[in-house]
């Protein structure tokens, strides 16, 4: 009698079971649908205005010659960004990751064409530099206690004077072509550049996601005090994000100025603007209201397609400008929106 009543149990739970199965999906479905939206949203765009652009202009647009350029062209961005992102993870700001970067490429230039020293050395030294400057605003704000954004951009303005006084206002150039291998050997039809920076991002992404040291950045983000009451050595993490991003903008000058052959100071102020833009709106990629390496990545890509796209079209000098006063604008105000539905959450 007993296991009469339990298999009939069994049979009523297994009925409301199917049941629930029959009726949970189309829910489950929006939900997951919203999900994908979310966090892949700006890929569907991108798609979309790859498409709207191949249809306008079509004999430009669909080549493999645009393709190398899209993704040919942005491994210096790629290790700027990627400084920023870990600044910004850990609740931090950095308005000097485009003048490091201009420093150490002016510093290579400098250093092998003007004092005579080795490629390789200079090319040491040149990162080392950008890892210096990254530890002196680590030293102003976290030490001493320094405002970010005033240490930040007085030391951009800082750093772009001097690499002008040592350039003598003026592009240094004579980089040999043996140097440039490290950056422009072909590897499947795109620069090798391009696969440092994506191996960088992968190795980014994992170890926020799988070791302590990313836990702890993403806590010191969320909440500074509470992370150290927690035990979380906050200091140390803050100083870290600062000297990681000087060495990761000192890489980016480095592979800038072996791409071609030299540099020209006055130049790096260009490269902020697209900097903050892709790591702002990387926030709205993946993970939304957070700072991520691969939602950054994406958005480098997302935003030299349109720029590329216009050019193609015949809108040229102002459109970058626009373009990515405008991308920065918007994706501030996404990231604020979504950081606050998350909060809800």
């Amino acid at each position: 009698m007993t296991d009469n009543r339990t298999a009939e149990t069994r049979k009523s739970a297994a009925d409301q079971n199917l049941t629930a199965s029959v009726l949970l999906p189309p829910a489950h479905r929006s939900h997951l649908l919203q999900d994908l939206l979310s966090r892949y949203g700006v890929v569907v765009v991108w798609l979309l205005m790859a498409g709207l652009y191949s249809l306008i202009v079509p004999k430009t647009f669909l080549t493999f010659g645009t393709f190398q350029t899209i993704f040919g062209s942005q491994s210096t961005l790629v290790f700027v960004v990627m400084g920023a992102v870990c600044v910004f993870i850990v609740g931090e700001f950095d308005l000097s990751i485009a003048s490091i970067m201009g420093m150490s490429a002016t510093s290579m230039a400098v250093l092998t064409v003007y004092v005579g020293l080795p490629e390789w050395l200079s090319l040491i030294l040149a990162i080392l530099i950008g890892t210096v400057c990254g530890a002196i605003n680590a030293y102003i704000i976290v030490i001493l206690g320094i405002d970010p954004i005033v240490t930040t951009l007085g030391m951009s303005v800082l750093l772009l004077g001097i690499a002008q006084a040592i350039a003598n206002l003026q592009a240094v150039t004579g980089l040999s072509l043996a140097l440039s291998k490290i950056a422009v050997t072909q590897v499947l039809g795109l620069p090798i550049s391009f696969f440092y920076g994506l191996i960088l991002v992968v190795v980014f992404a994992l170890v926020l996601t799988l070791t302590p040291l990313g836990r702890h950045m993403e806590f010191v983000g969320a909440n500074r005090e509470v992370a150290r009451l927690s035990g979380i050595r906050v200091q140390q993490i803050r100083f870290g994000a600062y000297v990681f991003s000087g060495f990761m903008s000192g890489i980016g000058g480095v592979l800038l100025a072996a791409t071609v052959g030299g540099f020209d100071p006055s130049t790096s102020p260009s490269y902020l603007l697209p900097a903050l833009a892709a790591t702002f709106l990387g926030t709205a990629v993946v993970m939304p209201g957070k700072f991520n390496p691969v939602g950054a990545f994406i958005t480098i890509y997302f935003l030299v397609t349109g720029i590329v796209g216009l050019q193609l079209m015949g809108y040229s000098g102002w459109v970058s400008n626009v373009f990515y006063g405008a991308a920065l604008v918007i994706a501030v105000t996404v990231s604020s929106i979504v950081r606050r539905r998350v909060l809800r959450r």
